[in-house]
């Protein structure tokens, strides 16, 4: 019998993972480099979507002081199965429920969350811009010369000389942008928000296909700008819109990166939260981290 790739891919979320990744990895904090390194690792705690950089402490510039030990889970906030979370379609893996039963975290749970043994440091930088950025050493020994390190502890990061923004990028998530002809719609309370046969599809598991559309498909009068900004390792920076008095239902990229071209100027929103007509017909509402909670 065959076996559907997604429960290949998602079966070892429960599971402590590493990657070695071959770039020369740095991290700043003003001008003074904290980490420069060229053995990174990724390093996935079990329930984690998205990766931490995990680097040599020979390779950070900062003193390393020790804080408290931590036992699986301890710093997840009772982070148990809640009795009503909603069960998901089988073979779907849900991103993300309260903190109180979710089965996966995504990157809205910070770092200070761990699902792992190991002992929660810091890292003292000093100097003009001194501060201290909360580290994990795990205990697993094939970590147990590597720190995991708090991504916006830091006030930028590169792979290689390219400016990463967001949170690490991981080497097996993939953006695919895909020009369309066939008729999207998006409504909200019967209201017709958008609507267009130009639409570009990207395509971004596990995350739900988003589809953006040109400015002149939209319903302008019913989106505002949002003072909201939000920033993806694969995309870009991302500027918000407050749609027919909903905050932030949608959002674009004036200057996405390269992986995301095609959907420059265009709009998407949030299929979790309006009605997504392709080809006339009703697509199901996904479950996400920004479906709306009662």
């Amino acid at each position: 019998m065959s076996t559907r790739l997604r429960h290949v891919l998602t079966g070892p979320l429960d599971q402590l993972r590493h990657e070695p990744i071959q770039k020369r990895i740095r991290a700043t904090v003003g001008d003074t480099t904290v980490v420069d390194t060229t053995a990174a690792l990724l390093v996935w705690e079990p329930k984690r979507v998205v990766p931490s950089y995990a680097v040599p402490t020979t390779d950070v510039a900062a003193e390393v002081v020790g804080a408290e030990p931590t036992a699986t889970g301890a710093r997840a906030d009772d982070a148990t199965e809640a009795p009503d979370a909603p069960n998901p379609p089988e073979g779907v893996v849900p991103m993300g429920f309260p903190l109180d039963g979710r089965r996966v975290y995504d990157p809205s749970i910070p770092f200070s969350v761990h699902t792992t043994d190991g002992e929660i440091v810091t890292l003292r930088v000093t100097g003009g811009d001194a501060r201290t950025i909360e580290a994990f050493r795990p205990a697993d020994p094939d970590l147990a010369s590597h720190l995991l390190l708090d991504f916006d502890g830091f006030d930028a990061w590169f792979e290689e000389d390219e400016r990463n923004l967001g949170h690490p990028r991981d080497p097996f998530h993939r953006v695919e942008a895909v020009h369309s002809s066939r008729r999207v719609r998006v409504e909200r309370n019967g209201k017709v928000l958008a609507d267009s046969d130009e639409t570009v599809f990207i395509f971004e598991p596990p995350l739900p296909v988003r589809y953006y559309f040109p400015l002149a498909a939209l319903t302008s009068e019913l989106l505002t700008s949002s003072d909201t900004i939000t920033y993806c390792a694969y995309k870009g920076q991302a500027s918000y819109f407050t749609v027919d008095g909903e905050p932030d239902l949608a959002w674009g990229y004036r200057e996405p990166l390269h992986d995301a071209l095609p959907v420059a100027g265009r709009v998407a929103f949030f299929n979790e939260r309006v009605d997504v007509y392709v080809d006339d017909v009703l697509q199901e509402q996904p479950l996400t981290p920004w479906s709306k909670r009662d």
